[in-house]
């Protein structure tokens, strides 16, 4: 026979195993082992692994016959089998002669051979070890072929590469991406795949180099897909890193510590961190039959660290994320063309800017470009030293007296008389009132929404707050100042005026939308944003380059309002009550920074209108409760202060023609003084159409109306309903069209 020694063949199924089982970021629950004892006869050694299995509260079963050895296994399939062969005339599992070869019995499906032990611990420690060492590895590997298998069916690209660089495995995701078959790139080094010319000559060594040192290597990648076509991918690839020993990866040996995987998606690269330990063998009184002719892989526990993963195991998901993932579930059951189709989409969610157009070339349009460079970009180039900010104004003495609404001179009031008509003149009151129209327009406009009464505080407060806060906008510069305060907020209380948005607003979101019209410009140095970038001025420093205008205004008119109890109109209200007041108005304020111009305009309409509109085609207006639902929600009422104070802060096209021309007026001097004031200082010109001696004034109002204006007021009109003002914006329109085909520069046409 086969052995001259009495033994026993283990022969290990691993069907199941451990009740828990940690394997990386996995943890497994399996039934209790099951052990099939087939033993012709009972003895010490059968009794003793009978005692082992209890003890180690596995389940077992005894056979006695070959039959119904099999039909217990094929009724339980347990995980590890026991046969006796101490008598083969019992069991015969095989029969050679050559006793010095252990192939027989690999072929016959045996794993172990244990040599007859009446020491009933040693069967115990026997069954302990195959349960933490083979059973358990066996199971790991399963969990890993699982894993595999997930791969297989991912949509991100995944690629695995040895050592050398040769590519061992790319999933059918990568295939689709980048048009390879996977019999074209297996086997071959990655050098020999075409890379992009847009790399860096030196890029593919820099990487090399980080591998070797087992850094981590991150920056932007340019793909070739197969037909030619580049993509750029923003990449991190992370060195795996092992503790000696090799792997089996594709029947191919190679150590760990050398293999990197990349998978990217959504066009960017997220690298895994696989960590492995080595579990040596420590068996003693057993034979491994497998390792006498083969190097097998130690037990290793591999732990997964992947970005991408986290992300997905965090509850809080990101509706771009929600969006992503449906489309990424509509593709695996659409059409080819479809699937492409959705392949541009995603192309276009995984920019940053989701809501800001692409403008074409300088050439096109110059006009364009530079109003959208100079009101939606921050430039940081050529910075100057720090330039002084202007400290906070007090009011003027002449001022200090408060006045009630009703002492406001007969001349001042009568140019207010129809403050409560869109076609109010502004200019009329900074004529009469010497360049101080926020005050008295203020005064009334907030005595007729009760604002005092809302504030619980004076009136005298009130007149010394507007006082105070027209004193900090700059009367020298031509557009920011408190004439456009002014204008802002009489637009502001005609909007709240509209029935709809009565509907959606409560009276603390009217107070807020006066207040912060009010004080949206308040200290406009009468620059904008990108000149105060490129200049280093202090705000630029002090707001990092973001909002630096728009987070000054909201941060002063706080700071000045409550410094004097004579000025502050917040000191009588409850303090939830001022925390939320203070919410809205900052939150407006920073609205009117034209970098989130599309981004609101966008979001109201998908958010509002669209909604609004899917009502009425399905039932008019007799669903009041859904409407209304819409119109109060938290988030659609922020919605709507936000473009109604946007709408309000440019609405100059929208006013009566001779309005409009003078607001042109008053911005294009504004924007011509900054040019030259650039000029001087040798800064970047932001904006070079605006040069006083070329510019052409109909192609710039034509060219803001067209970018910024129109969609915002057919949004804003279809909402509030606001034909007289779409009325004025196509008669201004025209006007400046007419202009600019006469290929007039200026405000007005010459005189007859």
């Amino acid at each position: 026979m086969y052995f001259s020694n009495p033994c026993i063949l283990l022969f290990l199924v691993f069907q199941t195993t451990l009740t828990e089982v940690q394997f990386g970021p996995m943890k497994l629950f399996k039934d209790p082992l099951q052990v099939l004892l087939v033993f012709a006869k009972e003895d010490s050694q059968s009794n003793g692994f009978c005692w082992a299995c209890e003890k180690a509260n596995f389940r077992c079963s005894l056979a006695r016959t070959p039959e119904s050895a099999l039909e217990c296994f094929l009724e339980k399939h347990h995980d590890l089998v026991i046969i006796d062969h101490r008598h083969s005339r019992h069991f015969d599992a095989e029969q050679t002669s050559d006793e010095a070869s252990v192939m027989p019995l690999i072929n016959a499906g045996f794993n172990r051979r244990y040599v007859e032990n009446a020491n009933t611990m040693a069967c115990y420690n026997e069954l302990l070890q195959l349960e933490h060492g083979e059973v358990r590895a066996q199971f790991k590997l399963r969990a890993g072929n699982a894993i595999f298998t997930a791969l297989e069916q991912s949509q991100e690209a995944i690629e695995i590469t040895s050592e050398d660089q040769v590519i061992q495995y790319v999933n059918p995701a990568y295939e689709s991406i980048m048009g390879y078959q996977q019999g074209e790139l297996i086997g071959k080094e990655i050098i020999e795949v075409p890379k992009s010319e847009k790399n860096k000559p030196d890029l593919l060594e820099t990487i090399n180099s980080c591998i070797r040192k087992g850094k981590e290597w991150q920056g932007i990648y340019y793909a070739k897909k197969k037909n030619g076509d580049s993509i750029q991918q923003n990449v991190k690839i992370t060195p795996v890193i092992g503790q000696g020993g090799p792997i089996i990866c594709n029947q191919q040996p190679f150590h760990l510590s050398c293999m990197f995987v990349c998978m990217f998606k959504y066009g960017v690269f997220f690298s895994p961190d696989i960590q492995s330990s080595k579990h040596k063998d420590r068996r003693k009184g057993s034979l491994d039959v497998r390792s006498t002719t083969s190097r097998g892989s130690d037990g290793s526990s591999q732990r997964r660290h992947s970005s991408m993963a986290r992300i997905h195991s965090m509850t809080i998901e990101a509706p771009i994320t929600k969006v992503i993932n449906i489309i990424n579930a509509a593709q695996e059951s659409s059409p080819m063309p479809v699937a492409e189709a959705l392949d541009r989409v995603l192309e276009i969610l995984r920019t940053t800017e989701l809501y800001s157009p692409q403008l074409g070339t300088k050439d096109e349009d110059p006009h364009t470009n530079d109003l959208v460079g100079g009101l939606m970009t921050v430039s940081s180039r050529s910075c100057k030293e720090p330039g002084s900010t202007r400290k906070p104004h007090h009011i003027p003495s002449h001022l200090t007296t408060p006045l009630s609404i009703n002492d406001i001179p007969p001349r001042i009031a009568q140019t207010m008389e129809n403050e409560d008509s869109w076609d109010f003149d502004v200019f009329n009151l900074e004529a009469a009132s010497m360049k101080r129209p926020l005050t008295y327009l203020g005064m009334k406009i907030f005595s007729r929404f009760g604002v005092c009464e809302f504030l619980n505080c004076p009136e005298a407060t009130l007149r010394s707050w507007l006082q105070l806060i027209e004193a900090n906008y700059h009367s020298s510069n031509s557009y920011h100042n408190s004439s456009h305060a002014a204008d802002v907020l009489h637009a502001t209380a005609y909007f709240l005026c509209k029935e709809r948005v009565k509907q959606s607003l409560d009276p603390i979101d009217e107070v807020a939308a006066l207040i912060a019209a009010t004080v949206h410009d308040v200290d406009h140095p009468g620059r904008t944003n990108s000149f105060l970038c490129n200049a280093g001025s202090e705000l630029a420093i002090l707001y990092n380059d973001t909002a630096v205008l728009e987070s000054h205004h909201a941060a002063l008119a706080f700071q000045i309002s409550t410094r004097d109890d004579k000025c502050n109109i917040f000191k009588y209200i409850e303090r939830n009550e001022y925390r939320t007041l203070r919410q809205a108005i900052i939150d407006m304020v920073l609205a009117t920074e034209m970098t989130k111009h599309f981004e609101h305009v966008n979001k109201f309409v998908n958010s509002i209108n669209k909604p609004l509109a899917a009502l009425e085609e399905n039932g008019g207006n007799s669903d009041e409760e859904s409407v209304k639902g819409i119109l109060t929600s938290p988030e659609n009422r922020i919605l709507v202060k936000r473009m109604l104070i946007k709408c309000a802060d440019i609405s100059n096209p929208c006013r009566p023609l001779e309005l409009c021309i003078e607001w042109a007026g008053r911005i294009s001097e504004e924007y011509f003084a900054q040019t030259d004031e650039e000029k001087r200082q040798g800064l970047p010109v932001v904006m070079p159409v605006f040069d006083r001696n070329t510019c052409s004034i109909p192609k710039s109002q034509i060219s803001f109306i067209d970018y910024f204006i129109t969609d915002m007021f057919d949004a804003w009109d279809a909402f509030a309903d606001l034909p007289n003002l779409m009325q004025h914006l196509d008669n201004n329109f025209k006007y400046w069209k007419g202009l600019d085909e006469r290929k007039l520069h200026s405000l007005r046409p010459p005189p007859e």
